[in-house]
């Protein structure tokens, strides 16, 4: 895990004060700003540091010299503004210094004149960066920014969104600086907010310095110091404890040296053993591969004799059974196949037909085909007729009242081959099953609730393995 430091590695305004976007890019954490005196240096850059550590805006913080003049919705909406309300961001990105590992802290505020400012804190933790792969606005042609609900949709597990400067302030801690309590990690903001004071270096007194030092560190107490004062104190005692040491290390170092030649006599004498037993082994292994070997080509002998025996013992029974037809007839044997299988083609092209107009259309139809022979119309009822069949039938193709395929289907199932093909007709009813049966008319309910469950049925069928084709 890399635990190297974080450095800031950009930072970004969305729709603030005088900035639609912008993105101020950072080398190595360090970013310099040049301009006259005026330009909205310190303006600018007092937003993120160290605005985006805590999210405080109290005016003073806001202000590099201290003053409570303008707050942060003169940002948002000037006096002469003449949009009703606005929506920015404020965000930094902080990268680890030895791995591509990034963190995007930030703000959100909406202004409208007249009522108080609304303000958010995020964080986004999985990776995502805001302009590459992450934006802080929804509409990329007009930048309109994300509501604070939007953002938080958008963002997911990835992140956080919170509604409270305290636990802003906290995660912040938690996830870059580290510090053990939330009081040292503002008491390290607060010495953050004394150095970046504007012309520091000009009005530069040592009384100046040691207020501020005095201010963001800690007094020493009695019980800081002790541990120091004592470990003075042992110096000349553990200065003896070492020169001790080294003395003995001395000796330890001669009796070393005496038991580095005893093993190296150990080791020689085992080492020669160690062969000896080496080469006995190869020896030992080359004679048991001459056996493995042996016994592979016994087992290659034994397996071909074993589908020698098989051969004969196959050609034996076919023999026999040959044997044993030649006393049957086989014409009589025959002739009955004959008659059987042109019973079962003429059983295969039956169609079931129940109108009238299609019945005479149909014949003429086998008649132009020249097929008035081998297909059988049967006339009635297919809901009556079908019981009197007995299959089985390669194919089946099933084009009746929607509303009926449900009856249908268990008669056309038994009479459907085990490997037979089942072809059912406008199952999609041109797009209207795939709609609510509320988006149907009223008359038309019950032939889609049923064509609904036609369609499960034959999807749901263990025996069938099914296809819908848009035609």
């Amino acid at each position: 895990m890399n635990n190297s430091s974080w450095i800031i590695n950009k930072a970004g305004l969305i729709d603030f004060w005088y900035y639609d976007q912008q993105e101020f890019s950072f080398l190595d954490g360090r970013m310099l700003l040049r301009g006259s005196n005026g330009s909205g240096k310190s303006v600018t850059m007092q937003s993120f540091i160290p605005l985006l550590l805590d999210g405080n805006m109290r005016p003073e913080r806001l202000d590099p010299f201290g003053s409570r003049a303008r707050k942060m919705e003169n940002y948002m909406l000037e006096e002469d503004d003449s949009r009703e309300e606005r929506t920015g961001y404020l965000y930094m990105e902080f990268k680890r210094q030895e791995s591509d590992t990034y963190i995007t802290i930030g703000m959100g505020m909406r202004a409208r004149k007249n009522k108080k400012l609304e303000t958010w804190y995020f964080c986004i933790t999985d990776g995502r960066r805001i302009g590459i792969d992450f934006w802080l606005y929804k509409d990329v042609q007009n930048k309109i920014a994300y509501s604070k609900t939007e953002l938080r949709n958008r963002i997911g597990d990835g992140g956080r969104v919170m509604d409270s400067q305290n636990e802003y302030a906290s995660c912040v801690n938690s996830l870059i600086f580290g510090f053990e309590t939330i009081e040292e990690y503002k008491e390290m903001l607060d010495l953050l907010i004394q150095l970046r004071t504007p012309k520091l270096s000009k009005d530069f007194k040592p009384s100046v310095i040691n207020d501020i030092l005095s201010k963001s560190l800690q007094t020493l107490s009695e019980d800081d110091l002790r541990p120091m004062s004592e470990a003075i104190e042992n110096m000349d005692t553990l200065k003896t404890n070492l020169d001790n040491i080294s003395e003995s290390i001395k000796a330890a170092k001669q009796i070393e040296k005496v038991y580095d030649q005893y093993n190296k006599a150990v080791l020689l004498n085992r080492a020669e053993s160690y062969l000896k037993t080496v080469k006995e082994f190869n020896t030992q292994q080359k004679e048991l591969e001459a056996i493995e070997e042996g016994i592979t080509r016994n087992k290659e002998e034994l397996e071909k004799e074993k589908e020698l025996y098989d051969n004969l013992k196959r050609e034996y029974v076919i023999l026999e059974k040959e044997r044993d037809s030649l006393s049957n007839n086989d014409a009589t044997r025959l002739k009955a196949e004959e008659n059987k299988l042109e019973g079962q083609a003429a059983e295969y092209e039956k169609e079931i037909e129940n109108y009238e107009k299609r019945i005479r259309q149909a014949r003429e139809n086998f008649k132009r085909a020249g097929k008035e022979e081998r297909i059988t119309l049967l006339e009635g009822d297919a809901a009556k007729i079908l019981p009197t069949l007995t299959g089985p039938y390669d194919m089946i193709f099933m084009d009746a009242a929607k509303g009926q395929y449900l009856t249908f289907l268990p008669e056309v199932m038994r009479l459907l081959s085990p490997e037979g093909l089942l072809v059912s007709d406008n199952v999609l009813q041109e797009g209207d099953i795939l709609e609510s049966r509320y988006a149907v008319t009223r008359r038309d309910r019950t032939i889609h609730s049923r064509m609904r469950e036609y369609l499960y049925r034959i999807t749901h069928d263990p025996r069938l393995e099914t296809v819908i084709l848009p035609v």
